[in-house]
């Protein structure tokens, strides 16, 4: 894009989140402010009349009843630029020209899926989408929105357009769910009411958890809080390969094999390949392939064959490679054999998305290429939405002071808001214990970057060992001082392996706390969700202190392997 002479502007709290652009102008407002910054922009846009008002007619509903909230209408607060600044720190002056270059340009708003997991973090998708649409170059070339550009390998990209098939699944017999970051307080409430998505539910009462895939003591906020609520059910049984914190919290651990002690075939939508999963070595030890396991299970419980349909590993891939084949001659594609794909370890499809524009079909045409929403068009207002009656999400994008902040009165105690974002070093939580992982860690803990005035003001040197502290938990984690994280946040990467130390820290109240030595950021992230009607993760909303650590450093046994013990039963 730089190449091409596209101006880049960033914002966030870290400087380098532009990536290769390292003449992209930054903007780093307050954590959580976004929603405020974009009010502000868009307060601007209609202060100047640079809104697309025949967009907003043709494509959209709801536009007269938010413009009246963002003007001040409806509760004699106009969401100015001065607004704005005071509540982000962003410069009024600096909001105005920005407002005026993407009204006057080319603009792709992109915004990137950790600004969901904040508290209010959905006002922060619906403030950009009608931010957006106010600019009125969706479904044009190199403008409207976008989501996680960087987050994932498919996302805006053409791919071939195939889709792969997966395994047959059953119909579930239990109706009951819940929201994925509501695990504790199902837990601790069974049969509790809560709110989600217009509906009023009740936690199920849940004795038994069967974890395949994935580990709730790196994805969870509040580790503490999980820890407890997790001695709850009867029994927990997960799917491991290593000895980790997920493991550790188990009653039954099944051993299962590495993707490199398996075969398999990989590819998605968006993906121009089939490829081959050629394993490497057999399974290590007792350790088998999740579907061997769940056939052995399936044998014991008496439908083995339904479960397998009398096919292998291989058997299986082959089968399912056929639905691939079938699918592609659908479309006009051929696909090799399964033995010449298995030798040769690909597949190619032709490109099928070039030139691709995302809603551009909408655009020339709102009638015959409606919206999956209530009115086929942009709901910038949401009568579905609004007739929920949640005091924490209003039928438009609102400004919701978030829970934690560095505007709140808890900053003064706590005065650092923390991000922790995804690692540069693993994928989540995976290969921590690998030596790529490893080697990035300072004194044994994960890093953590900090403004050069805030270590100053803490006495904290480049390379030293800092406690990270609030009222839910402390860890430790080494101090990597720079100035490309903004004054007053401190970042600490998700992954680190869960290593509570066995003497736990304590509050000011008395009351025992986890206090994870090795520098996982969920022993002090809040576990709340982000409104009624999402109930997310709000991770991104948390403010902490820091200390040096002057005393002895302890192990983080989570790295130390398991004693076996070989019993006679």
């Amino acid at each position: 894009m730089v190449e091409r002479g596209i101006k880049v502007v960033s914002v966030g709290a870290l400087k380098d989140d532009a990536g290769a652009a390292d003449n992209a102008a930054w903007l780093a407002p307050r954590p959580n402010t976004d929603v405020a910054l974009m009010l502000g922009l868009a307060h601007t846009l209609v202060g100047e009349d640079l809104q697309d008002e025949s967009f907003l007619a043709s494509h959209c509903v709801g536009w007269d009843k938010f413009c009246s909230y963002l003007m001040g209408e409806s509760d004699n607060t106009p969401k100015s630029a001065d607004w704005a600044a005071a509540i982000t720190e962003i410069p009024a002056g600096t909001i105005r020209t920005l407002a005026r270059d993407m009204a006057t340009q080319r603009t792709m708003i992109s915004i990137s899926w950790s600004l969901q997991r904040a508290d209010h973090g959905e006002q922060t998708y619906w403030m950009a989408m009608t931010l957006a649409a106010m600019l009125g170059q969706i479904g044009l070339p190199g403008g409207g929105i976008g989501f996680a550009y960087a987050g994932a390998n498919g996302i805006g990209a053409g791919g071939g357009r195939i889709a792969p098939p997966s395994l047959p699944i059953p119909k579930n017999p239990v109706t009951q769910h819940i929201p994925v970051a509501r695990i504790a307080d199902m837990l601790e409430n069974p049969g509790a009411p809560f709110d989600f998505n217009g509906a009023r539910m009740n936690f199920p009462d849940a004795r038994i958890v069967y974890w395949c895939g994935g580990n709730p003591f790196h994805h969870h906020q509040n580790l503490g809080r999980l820890v407890r609520a997790w001695q709850r059910p009867e029994t927990v049984v997960v799917h491991e390969a290593w000895w980790n914190a997920n493991a550790r919290h188990a009653d039954i651990v099944l051993p299962a094999a590495t993707t490199l002690e398996r075969n398999d075939i990989t590819g998605t939508l968006q993906d121009r390949f089939a490829l081959a999963m050629h394993k490497a070595i057999d399974p290590v030890g007792e350790a088998r392939t999740d579907h061997a396991i769940f056939a052995a299970l399936a044998k014991r419980l008496g439908f083995d064959e339904r479960f397998t349909e009398g096919r292998d590993e291989m058997g299986w891939l082959r089968e399912l490679y056929g639905r691939w084949q079938t699918r592609a001659q659908a479309a006009e594609v051929t696909m090799p054999d399964f033995d010449t794909f298995w030798r040769a370890g690909y597949a190619e499809f032709p490109d099928r998305g070039a030139g691709h524009v995302m809603l551009a079909d909408f655009r020339a045409d709102p009638a015959s290429h409606p919206l999956a929403t209530p009115s086929g068009k942009i709901e910038i207002f949401s009568e579905t939405i609004a007739g929920f009656g949640y005091a924490d999400c209003a039928g438009h994008p609102t400004w919701y002071e978030p829970a934690e902040w560095l505007g709140a009165a808890k900053a003064e105690k706590y005065p650092l808001h923390l991000i922790s974002n995804q690692p540069r070093t693993r994928l989540h939580s995976q290969y921590d214990n690998g030596g790529y992982a490893q080697a990035s860690k300072i004194k044994g803990r994960e890093p953590a970057w900090i403004h050069p005035d805030d270590a100053a003001a803490h006495g904290i040197a480049d390379g030293d060992v800092m406690r990270l502290f609030n009222d839910r938990g402390a860890c430790l984690a080494g101090a990597k001082i720079t100035d490309a994280v903004r004054k007053g946040v401190i970042q600490l990467s998700t992954g680190a392996w869960f290593s509570p130390d066995r003497q736990t820290t304590a509050t000011e109240g008395g009351k025992a706390l986890p206090f994870c030595v090795h520098g996982n950021p969920n022993v002090l992230t809040r576990d709340a969700g982000s409104s009624k009607l999402a109930q997310g993760s709000t991770a991104q909303t948390c403010l902490v202190e820091i200390e040096k650590w002057t005393g002895e450093l302890p192990e983080a046994e989570v790295m130390r392997p398991p004693d076996i013990v070989a019993l006679d039963v």
